[in-house]
């Protein structure tokens, strides 16, 4: 056996997000390698006695992710553990770790999302929604004709805004999605809006409702959630019984 990978979805902050199988593989890992916050979640299942812990920043997880495969002895295992759903929002780091430790000896865990958790509070189903994350590094002017196009459309979006920390041009935080429908000729005023700031933390979680063109000059975390609600119900009564 090779090197082995565990890439593990640990849901949106609260150790209560997390899934059984998520919390056996932490624990029988030798090197785990996440970002603080998702640390922070899973720091009663690593036992630092017995397991080398190595917290990764945008800066140095090239260094950190080389450095510990080279360390690494066949027959060991380690774990990435991402915020939320790894398959979703995370697919250029995951890309990456795929290159390095190869395709056979990685295995992906899925988590509960943060598009998820703002789906059930907001009761907007999310097979009628657009779903879209601007948290990636690469291009996002398609997505963003994307999202017109699904508010014209009547949809209800869920989506992960970018932080930009340096060059604000690249931001597309809460506020700029409100100034960029606007611009679209979008009535904002009439948009109803949620915002979710650290779903699941107890402590720290906030939630924000009102319309869209509120949201205007507002600052909101970089873990954050925005839904634009245009759910139109539907029942089953509403259509005609087929046999």
């Amino acid at each position: 056996m090779s090197k082995k990978l565990y890439v593990v979805g640990v849901g949106p902050g609260s150790p209560l997000y997390l899934t059984d199988i998520a919390k056996e593989v932490i624990r029988k890992c030798h090197y785990i390698m996440g970002y603080k916050y998702t640390l922070k979640t899973i720091e009663t299942f690593i036992d630092k006695s017995r397991q080398k812990v190595s917290e990764i920043t945008l800066w140095n997880q090239e260094v950190v992710y080389l450095d510990i495969y080279k360390k690494m002895k066949n027959n060991e295992y380690c774990a990435v553990p991402f915020t939320g759903d790894a398959s979703f929002s995370e697919s250029e780091v995951v890309d990456r770790l795929l290159e390095i430790f190869g395709d056979d000896n990685v295995e992906i865990l899925p988590g509960i999302s943060s598009i998820q958790v703002a789906a059930a509070k907001t009761k907007v189903p999310l097979d009628k929604a657009y779903i879209a994350t601007f948290h990636v590094t690469g291009d996002i002017e398609k997505k963003k004709k994307e999202l017109i196009h699904a508010v014209n459309e009547g949809k209800s979006v869920i989506l992960l805004p970018r932080p930009w920390s340096g060059d604000l041009t690249k931001r597309f935080m809460e506020s700029d999605v409100a100034m960029f429908l606007k611009k679209n000729g979008i009535k904002t005023s009439a948009l109803n809006t949620f915002v979710f700031e650290y779903l699941t933390n107890k402590e720290k979680e906030t939630a924000f409702k009102g319309k869209v063109s509120e949201l205007e000059g507002q600052e909101f975390s970089d873990l954050s959630v925005m839904v634009i609600d245009q759910t139109k119900r539907q029942t089953y009564l509403e259509f005609e019984e087929t046999r």
